[in-house]
């Protein structure tokens, strides 16, 4: 390890709520080396807060029947239990938001249909978002996150899974082209717990999303799946962290990207830690990228740190490449004509995580926006 190495449960040690206590990054540090600053449009070091522009992001929800949606201020107890910020623009939009949304799913309950939180942005400044989403013991539910419009917009998201509980959730960043969110995810896992999140990220100027999952008992089980197609001058940045702490827990990251035009840029940092008590941890953690054209650029850096030497299995892997001429060709000798081709290559190599997405319209949604990119 190189003098300026440093572990990397130590890059994740520093949280608070103060403002204060995160300087401004600059661009240097680990955390921000692949954002372009200049590009968040003040969130990161408080020209957004302090501007007098106003923007807005309404939260409209359809909620299954069984399930509770409240509107709090700051001040509600359930609001912030399960997380502290990490980073400025979390601790930002945490000292920012105003009201938040509280999707309370009660103790044993399976929802019949699922509840979706469709975020829609406007205006010319800022805006800053708090989402709640606690699932009490042995209860089930679906959560789908559907943002849209334009914004400039930070938020944090908790997703609280209690006892013997199983939350499936589906984010999908639908922005315009004009539109910079950077947002983080918090995932908190009780005893058995099962957390399934699935991220699409196909809009957006700059998206910079930050899921991480920790947890608090035994038996938790975790999978993180994403897709994203960067296009020209597209920034779509995906930071992930599992932090395993308890013994006998599970996770599995599988996040796949297609780029395509000239300085299309994707980021993929998959951070687990395996800390000396969580024994038995089982963990994997892949990332691929398909570079379609000349001047697209992925940077994937899985980082996996194991304090322990009881683990079941650890594992990770990155791949990023050209598509593959030979898969092309195959397609073509067989009357295909190349455009098709690629589009057959492109759909396979996303489609076989989008076919996970189990809500039928979401999935027939996305694979919509896929074709629609790869007709660009």
């Amino acid at each position: 390890m190189g003098l300026n190495e440093k572990p990397l449960s130590t890059l994740h040690e520093k949280a608070s709520y103060d403002l204060a206590d995160f300087e401004v990054p600059t661009g240097r540090e680990e955390a921000w080396r692949f954002t372009p600053l200049s590009r968040l449009k003040g969130l990161h070091n408080g020209e957004a807060a302090s501007s007098e522009a106003v923007g807005h992001v309404r939260v409209d929800v359809d909620a299954a029947p069984e399930v509770t949606v409240e509107t709090v201020g700051r001040d509600d107890a359930r609001v912030g239990k399960s997380f502290v910020p990490g980073d400025r623009v979390s601790a930002q939009a945490w000292n920012s938001f105003e009201k938040a949304t509280v999707i309370t799913v009660p103790r044993e309950a399976v929802t019949s249909k699922h509840t979706v939180l469709t975020l829609t942005g406007s205006g010319d400044g800022a805006a800053y978002g708090h989402i709640v989403v606690k699932v009490e013991p042995l209860a089930e539910a679906v959560i789908v996150l559907d943002h849209k419009g334009s914004a400039v917009y930070a938020d944090n998201i908790e997703f609280i899974v209690g006892d013997g509980a199983n939350l499936k959730v589906v984010s999908l960043q639908d922005w315009d082209d004009d539109a910079v969110h950077v947002s983080h995810h918090h995932a908190q896992l009780a005893k058995d717990a099962t957390f399934r999140s699935f991220v699409v990220t196909f809009g957006g100027d700059l998206v910079r999303l930050s899921p991480s999952v920790s947890y608090t008992a035994p038996g938790g089980d975790a999978d993180l799946s994403g897709v994203y197609f960067v296009d020209a001058g597209q920034h779509l940045e995906h930071r992930l962290l599992v932090d395993h702490s308890q013994p006998n827990c599970k996770s599995n990251v599988d996040y796949r990207g297609a780029l395509q035009g000239q300085d299309a840029h994707a980021v993929w940092i998959g951070d687990v830690i395996i800390r000396v008590e969580a024994e038995g941890t089982d963990t994997y953690e892949l990332n691929r990228n398909l570079i379609l054209t000349d001047g697209a650029r992925a940077d994937s850096v899985p980082n996996l740190e194991i304090l322990t030497g009881e683990v079941a299995g650890a594992g990770h892997a990155s791949a990023s490449g050209r598509l593959d001429d030979e898969h092309t060709f195959y397609l073509q000798a067989r009357g295909i004509p190349y455009d098709e081709a690629r589009r057959l290559v492109v759909r396979g190599f996303l489609g076989q995580l989008i076919e996970k997405i189990q809500i039928e319209e979401i999935r027939e949604r996305v694979f919509g926006a896929l074709e629609a990119e790869l007709a660009r």
